[in-house]
Parts: C-alpha cells; structure tokens; sequence
C-alpha cells in the first residue's frame, strides 16, 4: 500500500483554508489503496504527525488535534522528535500548503533536497508562479497579454502618488501583495485615501506591492494537470456581487459568489484559453498541478491573471470542480496527481544520474 503523507496547515496567512482543503482531500482519497500520514505545520513552524490511529487516516479526524513533534530526514522518514526510533517511510507527499513557505518552492526544495516525491509543481515553477512581478514580467517576455502593472518595493523612498498611478493605469486599480494567494492583502481602489490605506495593507503581507489596472471582463479559469502530456480542463466562470473575487467572497460570503461551469464562451475561445493555459505553463515551468485565472474582454481580448499551482480543494474551489466537471472525480484527481508526482520523481532522478 503506497503511504502518502498529506501536509497542510503552514505559516502563511492561509493557514485555514489550507485545512479545508486537506479535510477535502482526505474525504476523496481512497483509504483502501493508500495509507495516509497527516503532518500539519503549526504557525509557529512546528511540524505535528497527527495521530491518525491505527489503518491511517479517516476524514473525521480533527486536524488540529495534539500530536509528536516530527521532522523529516534524507532517507524518506518522518521521524519522531521525542522517540527518534518510532520512525515511518515515505512514498510521496501531498503538500497543500497555500501561500508562503509551501506553495512558493520552499517546501519542494526540501522534499527534493530529501529525495522524496511530491504532488505539484517543482521548486523553479513554484517560486516564479508565487511571484506575481516576477510571473507577469516571463509571460509578458513570451508575448503573453497581461493587465499593465507597476510594482512598489519597501524601503525605497517615496512611494508613487494615486494620480501618478491613475494617469498610466486608470482611476481604478488593484492593489496587492506580489507573494500571496486566496485574495489576501487586496484591495481594489478609486481615490487616494483608498490607494494610501490598501498599499499600507498590502505592505503587511509582503515587501513588493503591484499596483494593477482594472479590467473590465469577465473571470475564466482552467485547471492543468500533468506532464507529458499536460491535461487541460474545460474553462469556468466566476462571477460575484462583490467589488472583486476577494477572499471574503470565496470563504466567507458563498452565496455571493456563481461558480459556471462550463463557462459560456463564443465559438473557438474556450480552445484558445486552453491552448494558452498549455503555454503559460510551459512558460512559467508549473506544469504537475495548477490553476490558470484569465480574464476575458468583451473583444474577446484574453489577458492571463495569476496562476495557483497549490490551488484551493475546498468543496467551492474551482480547480476539483473543473476537473470532476470535465470527467475526473475528486478521487481519481487525486489519484492521477499521486501517480503524476511519481513519474516526475523518477524522470527527475534519471536526469540527475546521467549527469
């Protein structure tokens, strides 16, 4: 029985919804194929094997039980801190860590640096898709069309004035963190006072800030899955009664929140948006697991938002709902990426021995 060890849990500011989604993953694995180690890394960094009992873990299980400090070692071991002989082997793990120190390449450098396999994207691909400059500046390199932005730094001096800002961008503007997801630390303004209150919120989550442009369109997503080949899902829709898909209209205020699937899209560019997800991601090197967020003008102008290569599994969380809309359910999802993060393990070693 392969043992999977699912992470979750973490030190960023999506430390709920990263065991939301883990309770979701846990209630579509299948337990009679695989056995499941549950770690959570508390916010103080501490790594915690919750006790499972005995066949493994079952989606009752409290997440934020008690539990063995633990750590990992080079040889594929969780082992314990108190008892260091109460050891267990690791096949793969699942880390459904969102936002910083999980889904930026910190933890995929680790497992890699340990030999260990893992679902998702790799450590290079990780850390550029976290960094929205840094992701919109390669796509925009390869002729990918993506909303104009600035990007304010801390420590620089003055910072732009909202005029300055408007005059390129336009009177309304999005205001975030270059490093977070799930919407958090965003703000969309239209006046100074606006502008001067969300840069200063921005600032509390990370030390770069882009200032976007807001445009006016509608909310496609599509969901990769894979290596060669990539898979690409069909497209969905948000729409929201809210300003903007913030986090408190994905988490907090559902019933705000449409999630259309398939989306509703002219002859041809549902194909298109696809065929430009593949690109993205050959681009951005995030192939394993991702969602690609576009928005599409009413010219029918595509422009690439972000991408999530650790994106939400919530049971309102478009990347699952994508999948099982486009013929693979929540349990064979999860199979695939298990089996997908072996091959890519393996095709990773055999590069290393023949250097």
């Amino acid at each position: 029985m392969l043992h999977v060890v699912l992470i979750y849990g973490g030190q960023s500011a999506e430390y709920e919804v990263s065991l939301i989604s883990a309770r979701s993953i846990l209630q579509a694995i299948d337990l009679t194929k695989y056995k499941v180690t549950l770690i959570r890394i508390d916010r103080d960094g501490t790594w915690i094997r919750v006790d499972s009992g005995q066949y493994g873990a079952s989606p009752e299980i409290d997440l934020e039980a008690p539990g063995d400090a633990v750590f990992l070692v080079p040889s594929g071991n969780v082992v314990s801190v108190e008892r260091p002989e109460d050891s267990i082997s690791v096949d793969v793990v699942f880390p459904i860590l969102h936002g910083t120190n999980g889904e930026d390449g910190t933890i995929q450098g680790l497992l890699q640096l340990y030999g260990i396999p893992f679902v998702g994207a790799g450590v290079l691909g990780s850390a550029i898709c976290m960094d929205k400059d840094a992701t919109k500046r390669l796509l925009t390199e390869a002729g990918i069309t993506v909303p104009k932005f600035k990007v304010l730094c801390s420590g620089l001096g003055n910072l732009p004035s909202y005029d300055f800002l408007a005059n390129s961008l336009g009177k309304t503007l999005f205001v975030k963190p270059a490093n977070t997801g799930s919407s958090v630390g965003i703000s969309r303004v239209e006046s100074i006072v606006e502008y001067q209150e969300a840069v200063k919120l921005a600032f509390k989550y990370d030390d770069k800030v882009l200032i976007e442009e807001a445009i006016n369109g509608r909310e496609i997503e599509c969901a990769v899955l894979g290596r060669n080949p990539v898979r690409i899902s069909i497209c969905g829709e948000i729409t929201t009664t809210h300003s903007f898909y913030s986090y408190q209209a994905k988490y907090k205020d559902e019933s705000a929140t449409d999630l259309i699937i398939p989306a509703s899209l002219p002859e041809g560019i549902m194909a298109q948006i696809q065929d430009l997800a593949r690109k993205v991601c050959r681009v951005l090197e995030c192939q394993g697991m991702a969602r690609v967020d576009f928005f599409l003008e009413k010219n029918n102008r595509i422009l690439v938002n972000e991408v999530n290569t650790i994106p939400g599994f919530t049971s309102v969380s478009m990347y699952p709902l994508l999948w099982d809309h486009s013929g693979v359910s929540f349990p064979d999802l999860v199979d695939a990426l298990i089996h997908d993060a072996l091959i890519a393990h393996e095709r990773h070693s055999q590069v290393m021995l023949s250097r």
